[in-house]
């Protein structure tokens, strides 16, 4: 069985004149590609994603409370057929995903931790927190997790996301 994959890439692409945002980064659009498991890819910009549910969430890291909005990480996935909800069982149990950074840092999740069903405060993933466009630093996207204590897997310059089965 091969593994979904998600590919976040970042485009600069900037308004006319090149105008900046109010937080001094240029305007951005990102690009998501969504692969399933049966090599069809889904692409979603930031209009698409736009369209998506929306969810905000207030979270504190290293003793700073920030709120973001952006889409829950299950809401894509639902997107390529992910088994959620009452499908979520079973083997469905054995998936989880693997977040990849830009500079190589990486966290996982199960599955089950992702869907809204089973888990309250669900990671979302976000380009905006605190009404501002994330930086460079940051994005263009981030993992947020308001239900988590420590921060270590709010995985910030997201570029890609694994479904994957354990054997």
């Amino acid at each position: 069985m091969q593994p979904y994959r998600l590919t976040f890439v970042a485009l600069l692409s900037l308004t006319p004149a090149g105008a900046l945002c109010a937080d001094g980064a240029s305007t951005s659009t990102a690009i998501v590609t969504v692969q399933s498991e049966d090599g069809k890819p889904a692409t979603f910009d930031i209009t698409a994603l736009s369209k998506l549910p929306q969810h905000t969430v207030t979270a504190e890291a290293h003793g700073k409370k920030v709120t973001c909005d952006g889409v829950n990480i299950s809401d894509l996935l639902a997107k390529v057929d992910a088994p959620q909800g009452e499908a979520l069982r079973g083997k469905a149990l054995t998936m989880y995903v693997r977040v990849s950074a830009g500079d190589g840092y990486r966290v996982v999740y199960s599955l089950a931790e992702l869907d809204p069903t089973m888990h309250d405060n669900v990671p979302i993933l976000t380009a905006h927190c605190d009404g501002a466009t994330l930086d460079a630093k940051d994005g263009p996207f981030r993992i947020v997790n308001p239900g988590e204590k420590r921060p270590a897997r709010w995985i910030r310059q997201v570029t890609s996301i694994d479904l994957l089965r354990a054997p």
